[in-house]
């Protein structure tokens, strides 16, 4: 079947404007380590998905699946080992007192859970999200999304502050003074949210700002924020959904890197490399307040397979040392990225941490004007050559690179030379 019979197919059965990446969508079949492979057997290098973390059909997880799925597959209402035996160890990477879990299908359902854990502390409705983020796609959720506006307009407890911009700083100035006008914004939906009559229950953020370019934030940066929304009665949930599970690679969660302990933390895409996995982690107190004025329940959530290929995932991190080659491999390739800007003019800002990295590209460096379509066609051009990547951010503008945490100086390289060869054959235009 061509790409073609493929798209008028998934329109036919899946329905209208059902997403797919790149100008010429892949037909994928294939995928091994940080490599797929097309139905006409071209290779690609994948410098883009963080669902299958540990590297694509990892045999240690593909293994753990089919052990527990020719054992036993039912849900949490009967007890089991599997689910305890893993809550048990991903709280162990947190801090006290983030030490209870519960197991979704994925990041949407989490983040829909946290929400509901914020109003059942502070007992208000109040919401303050950025301005350019993406929390999931429930009903309740999907109203924390500037960027896709829902049908019939926003909930009036929902409040959004303007998205950190470490290139373009609020206010002209970078630093601890961009996070005060940050603060600041912050403090002014407080008031607003109050005036309604809703109050603010939670500050909901990526502590890598992983939608709006992952701008470059020193530890702090976040806190004057954090304590406007406590200081009103609010928590603060931290969607890991991108950063965690030792993406940034200095650290094994976003908001450690961040320099703050939330009260919620959300999980999902790279959580079982692959497998429908997603979860809440959370203190004792806030469980049990969730617990008591909710009844929830999720028939696959922690099931037995779920877990197994959830465990499998997580010790294949810590036993491959896979946070520190994000560390080692994401501080290469930057470094890469830095020489590439002193030979194109269309790089403005090179940043990230770990494996998940990017340049920022523009028209001018002076203007810092945003180089929007630009990005688009490398992103483009990088598929037709061969290497997997995107771009995102405030103006779109910026090019995400996200590989498999297994990502080698082989291809670093790769990437760098086919970008340093897509810059040099593409003109600059608007």
């Amino acid at each position: 079947m061509t790409a073609q019979d493929l798209m008028a197919r998934r329109a036919r059965l899946l329905g209208p404007n059902v997403s797919t990446f790149y100008e010429e969508p892949l037909h994928l079949v294939r995928g091994q380590g940080t490599r797929v492979w097309d139905a006409d057997g071209r290779e690609y290098l994948d410098c883009y998905n963080n669902v299958p973390h540990v590297g694509h059909c990892h045999p240690r997880v593909v293994e753990a699946i089919a052990q527990q799925a020719a054992t036993l597959n039912t849900h949490t209402r009967y007890l089991h080992e599997g689910i305890l035996d893993y809550v048990e160890a991903l709280t162990g990477t947190f801090a006290h007192p983030l030490d209870t879990a519960i197991m979704t299908c994925t990041g949407s359902e989490a983040n829909d859970i946290a929400l509901r854990m914020a109003q059942a502390v502070t007992g208000k409705t109040g919401v303050i999200a950025s301005d350019h983020t993406y929390h999931g796609n429930t009903m309740a959720v999907s109203q924390l999304s500037r960027t896709n506006p829902p049908p019939g307009g926003y909930w009036d407890n929902m409040a959004f502050v303007p998205a950190p911009d470490s290139y373009r700083p609020l206010g002209g100035e970078g630093g601890m003074a961009h996070a005060r006008a940050f603060a600041a914004e912050v403090e002014a939906r407080i008031a607003e949210l109050e005036e309604r009559g809703h109050g603010v229950s939670c500050l909901i953020l990526c502590p890598y700002f992983a939608n709006e370019g992952f701008p470059a934030l020193e530890s702090g940066w976040l806190d004057p924020a954090i304590a406007a929304v406590r200081k009103a009665g609010g928590i603060i949930i931290a969607d890991e959904v991108q950063p965690g599970f030792g993406r940034v690679g200095t650290h094994f969660w976003g908001h450690q890197k961040a320099g703050f302990v939330p009260d919620v933390v959300t999980l999902g895409k790279p959580m079982a490399n692959g497998h429908p996995v997603g979860g809440v982690v959370t203190s004792a107190a806030v469980m049990a307040e969730f617990r008591t004025r909710f009844r929830y329940f999720n028939t696959f959530g922690g099931n037995p397979v779920s877990a197994a290929a959830a465990q499998a995932t997580l010790q294949v991190l810590q036993d491959e040392g896979l946070v520190e080659n994000a560390r080692v491999m994401g501080d290469y390739a930057r470094d890469g990225l830095r020489d590439l800007a002193t030979r194109h003019d269309c790089i403005g800002d090179v940043r990230g941490s770990g494996l998940f990295f990017g340049a920022e590209l523009v028209l001018d460096q002076d203007t810092k004007q945003p180089a929007t379509a630009f990005a688009k066609r490398v992103a483009n051009e990088m598929r037709q050559r061969g290497v997997l990547l995107n771009f995102l951010g405030i103006h779109y503008n910026t090019l995400k690179i996200r590989p498999p945490m297994c990502f080698s100086q082989v291809d670093a390289d790769q990437m760098l030379e086919t970008l340093d060869q897509v810059l040099s054959d593409l003109p600059l235009v608007a």
